[in-house]
């Protein structure tokens, strides 16, 4: 048997707890009242986090239920809810071993039940019920045994698939084929585990409200009053509660969060607020204000730009049409080329705009080959390297098309972009884009048509409804691998995504880019050669312009009373989302307080993970 226990061990005496480590000098003084006060416009549509794949819900899962595994605050794995774990010599059997004593509790903390090994198998043959709908079951089917050929309804006997618990404390999965990234995935939410007989208790009423869920995190939501607050109160019965500092979290709801919450931090009315980019000058130009704002740190959400190949808008804005255009390679080119994502940028990041731009799917630093960036393989190199903007080739594809349709389609194309009106920015670069692109393209060629969407449900109604034709899309990496960037990009994920464009169908049925990425999937042992195979699979989806990639998420400006140096770390999963171990501050932290954290946090950082190799 293999087994990291020397390794947990050793990191063990180098951070203590979930989200030990020395914490930062800039927490404030102890007496500073630790409730967090914040206002947001995008109101969730459900609690179950078994079923969402949006950040805006399971950003606040990730509070109310702990992983098996969780992150620090340098990015080391921290045992949570189990304590030891330890992986068979084929590579296909892991076992951990569960936190004896651990409580579920009400939304009003009465304990419920103890957590055991059989609610992490309860909440994975929920997830793979392919009746409820989870967003997320198929993270969890590419990696465990059978799991797939349950959800299709090919097995309909549980038992056959890769998860059981051997005893109270004991869980076991059985995987198709080593994956060397299984662990990291152990920190997202189709791996959070419920309460067998609570869920059957609440059947369809599961997540409905915050009294249809039960809580075994650091938080449970004591409030749930949708469009106008929630608020959160620490877990008293947490096995960690020495780490949780900040009691009370509200949320208040308020459709101009966006444009009002700069000025609700200066009236010390909420203790958070991101920073549009048309008020960071005057910021910047006043003392006071100055004081209290900060540069963001880039995350690793990816943002692209989405062509639909499933239009299901309405006619008017000639769904056929787009339909015939979209599915030609040199169109797609033509606006891949046109779109200038310095120009858009700026609605973002006005003082730096190029340390967010990105050229592929997958961002700088995320993963690496033998210390080689994982975006410096092969191909995809070439794309890393090179800034799409090219108004000289956008104009000579936009000539291709007009000779290749003729006849065939109508011009200008109209181009259905929505938006989320709960985004300033987001706002201000759709009216950027569109002016951009049709300057340069001409307005004989596409007529972007902006279409303004309320912030609640604009995943739902407009990403996965296919309504629309042209879409700012984002990502974030579920676990430490390429693969997780290739998720998005799966007719699983029925997105409306390019598995859908004409022309690439090979003979086994599936298209080529997905024929590309399952070969890379299938390398699961030499790791040069799976890294090799996934670069070559992005360079060819990035070739083909089926989305043009965009940035990297965080960057810009806030004002904040939290500590970024504070909050667990992790490129991946939900730990990131996590209040434990953050504690509120007497004021926001600024530019020069963030920037000489920050170089502390990258030598302790650098040091953490050498330890923990």
């Amino acid at each position: 048997m293999k087994r990291v226990i020397a390794l947990m061990l050793a990191l063990l005496m180098v951070l203590a707890g979930c989200t030990g480590g020395k914490q930062p000098t800039t927490a404030g003084p102890a007496e500073v009242p630790q409730e967090y006060r914040t206002v947001y416009s995008g109101e969730i549509t459900t609690l179950n986090y078994l079923t969402t794949a949006s950040t805006n819900e399971f950003a606040l899962a990730a509070n109310f239920v702990d992983s098996l595994i969780d992150y620090d605050r340098y990015g080391v794995a921290q045992p949570c809810l189990a304590t030891e774990w330890k992986l068979s010599d084929d590579g296909l059997v892991w076992t951990l071993k569960l936190r004896e004593g651990v409580k579920w509790v009400t939304h009003e903390g009465k304990e419920y039940a103890e957590l055991t090994a059989q609610d992490f198998v309860d909440a994975m043959k929920y997830v793979l019920d392919s009746k409820n709908e989870s967003q997320t079951a198929n993270i969890a089917y590419s990696v465990i045994k059978n799991a797939e050929k349950f959800y299709n309804a090919e097995i309909t006997d549980f038992e056959q698939v890769g998860i059981k618990a051997k005893d109270k404390y004991t869980l076991e999965y059985t995987l198709e084929k080593p994956t060397p990234y299984f662990l990291s995935m152990l920190t997202y939410v189709c791996f959070f585990p419920v309460n067998g007989k609570f869920l059957s208790e609440a059947g369809d009423k599961f997540g409905t409200d915050n009294a249809n869920i039960l809580y075994n995190g650091a938080y449970m939501m004591e409030t749930y009053e949708p469009q106008t607050r929630r608020v959160l109160a620490a877990n008293e019965n947490y096995w960690d509660k020495e780490n949780i500092y900040i009691k009370k979290i509200t949320q208040t709801y308020n459709k101009e969060a966006a444009t009002l919450a700069p000025e609700l931090v200066l009236r010390g009315e909420i203790d958070y607020a991101e920073l549009p980019s048309s008020i960071i000058d005057e910021w910047m130009k006043d003392e006071t204000k100055k004081d209290k704002l900060r540069p963001q740190r880039t995350t690793f959400y990816t943002y692209f730009y989405c062509f639909n190949f499933d239009p299901k808008f309405p006619a008017e804005f000639e769904p056929d049409n787009w339909k015939t255009v979209v599915n030609n390679l040199n169109f797609r080119k033509s606006l891949f080329h046109a779109l200038d994502r310095k120009a858009a940028m700026l609605t973002s990041e006005p003082y730096d705009p190029e340390k967010r731009i990105l050229n592929t799917i997958t961002p700088k630093n995320f993963v690496d080959l033998d210390g080689k960036d994982y975006t410096q393989i092969g191909k995809l190199a070439d794309f890393t390297n090179t800034d799409s903007f090219n108004s000289k080739l956008a104009l000579e594809f936009k000539e291709k098309v007009l000779t290749e349709l003729k006849g065939k389609a109508k011009f200008p194309v109209k181009v259905l972009m929505p938006y989320n009106t709960g985004m300033t920015e987001w706002t201000n670069r759709a009216q950027v884009i569109e002016q951009q692109m049709e300057n340069l393209l001409g307005t004989d060629y596409i007529d972007i048509i902006l279409d303004p969407k309320p912030p609640t449900g604009f995943l739902k109604d407009v990403r996965r409804a296919g309504n629309y034709a042209f879409l700012e899309c984002n990502w974030g990496p579920d676990y430490a691998d390429p693969e997780t960037y290739t998720d998005p990009f799966t007719p699983d994920n029925n997105y409306n995504w390019p598995h859908l464009a004409e022309g690439y169908k090979e003979a086994n049925g599936k298209n080529t880019y997905e024929n590309m990425v399952n070969a890379a999937k299938a390398e699961v042992l030499d790791m040069a050669k799976r890294y090799t195979l996934f670069a070559e699979a992005e360079a060819f989806f990035i070739d083909q312009a089926f989305v043009i990639p965009y940035a990297a998420g965080g960057g810009g400006y806030l004002a904040s009373k939290l500590n970024p140096f504070e909050s667990q770390y992790s490129p991946f999963g939900l730990s990131s989302e996590r209040y434990k171990g953050q504690k509120v501050m007497e004021k926001p932290m600024n530019s020069e307080q963030y920037t000489e954290g920050l170089a502390i946090w990258e030598k302790e950082r650098a040091e953490a993970l050498k330890a923990a190799k």
